[in-house]
């Protein structure tokens, strides 16, 4: 994997984690806590500075309540992985927010083929 990529992957994984976080309502700082390690280490892996190992992805899982698949699931390039994970948020939905989240998908989708 090249640099690039590794920074990419990087800020994904970052931006994973920063949304888990606030969807649970905790602040760096309590994250960080849990961990056993300072807020500035939650900020860079956060901001894409640094990329958690295996085992801290799964202590953050951990925290935010939920797989550590699904933190990996929200970075993955596979468009079958991305369908999975937009499904399991839709089926959160009732179903008029549901109908109106996918209608704004294909318009969304169809502007972005086109341009």
């Amino acid at each position: 994997m090249s640099a690039v990529d590794l920074k990419d992957l990087a800020a994904t994984v970052g931006q994973t984690i920063a949304r888990q976080r606030v969807r649970c309502g905790l602040t760096q700082e309590e994250v960080a806590e849990r961990l056993g390690i300072g807020s500035e280490a939650v900020s860079r892996i956060e901001r894409g500075i640094v990329i958690p190992n295996v085992a801290r992805l799964v202590e953050f899982a951990a925290i935010f309540g939920c797989g550590t698949a699904e933190l990996l699931n929200e970075v993955s390039p596979d468009p079958n992985v991305q369908a999975n994970h937009i499904s399991q948020l839709l089926a959160a939905l009732n179903p008029a927010d549901r109908r109106l989240i996918v209608e704004w998908i294909e318009r969304l989708a169809g502007r972005l083929q086109r341009g």
